[in-house]
């Protein structure tokens, strides 16, 4: 693709909560308009910290990030979804006490006049939250939080939506489900990144897909290609397989539904 279409690209990052120690270490990553973006590594490779680096939620220490062209590094989150950035945090996603509806209102706090049409857009989405959209968010099962909290960032009609862990603590069947209403989102235009512990699933349904390790690029390329690579299988598929199974006993029940 042409640097014309390219939206997002984060050069050599370097970027850590404490001082002096970083969990990213030169991080590269580029994604093409309209493209759903994989990010997958074991436990403590630096996948989630990529997502909030982009967001504005880590400091980058050194490195760059750009959108459509602007160089957005270390820009505050409030800059970046008024930009055209949505991100969908892995827990604590969605407003408890509030109602759908509500939470879709949050979501466009700065553009309350185009309520009407874009929670149109998003009741034909997530037609399951139409039905029930004067429902306290908090009573919600693990999987319906999460189409909320991905309603929610869809709002402000963003260029590229981050999704952090979309499926974690989910049953497999609700997992299946976040899978297909990700690509579904995808194909409406919105450029995805999405980090994601079920390895093998992310590879089958991504364009292409990074693989990291110690806050480094290790392997990158077209998703499929990747999920059949001899090496990215003996490294890593094999260990996040694992790593999915003790998150998924480990879930709560609530969670699970």
């Amino acid at each position: 693709m042409t640097d014309s279409n390219l939206v997002v690209r984060a050069d050599d990052l370097v970027a850590g909560y404490l001082p002096g120690i970083n969990i990213l270490n030169g991080c590269t990553l580029e994604a093409f308009r309209g493209e759903l973006i994989g990010i997958i590594g074991p436990n403590g490779a630096g996948k989630s910290t990529l997502l909030k680096a982009l967001f504005g939620l880590v400091d980058i220490r050194s490195g760059s990030v750009t959108l459509d062209g602007e160089d957005i590094t270390n820009t505050a989150t409030n800059q970046l979804v008024r930009k055209g950035v949505g991100f969908v945090p892995q827990t604590n996603n969605v407003f408890p006490s509030l109602s759908i509806e509500e939470n879709l209102q949050m979501g466009l706090f700065l553009k309350p006049k185009e309520f009407s049409s874009r929670a149109a857009e998003m009741w034909d989405l997530f037609p399951m939250l139409a039905d029930r959209r004067k429902q306290r968010a908090g009573s919600l099962s693990g999987g319906e939080r999460q189409s909320v909290a991905m309603a929610r960032a869809l709002m402000m009609d963003p260029k590229v939506l981050l999704l952090d862990e979309p499926s974690a603590g989910l049953s497999p069947v609700r997992q299946d489900e976040t899978f297909i209403r990700t690509r579904q989102i995808n194909k409406t235009g919105v450029t995805i990144i999405m980090v994601e512990q079920n390895a093998r699933r992310c590879l089958q349904i991504c364009d292409r897909a990074y693989v990291l390790d110690q806050g480094r690029n290790a392997y990158d390329g077209p998703g499929r290609e990747l999920a059949n690579d001899p090496k990215v299988i003996e490294l890593y598929l094999g260990t996040l397989a694992s790593d999915v199974e003790a998150a998924s006993t480990s879930s709560r029940p609530e969670d699970a539904q």
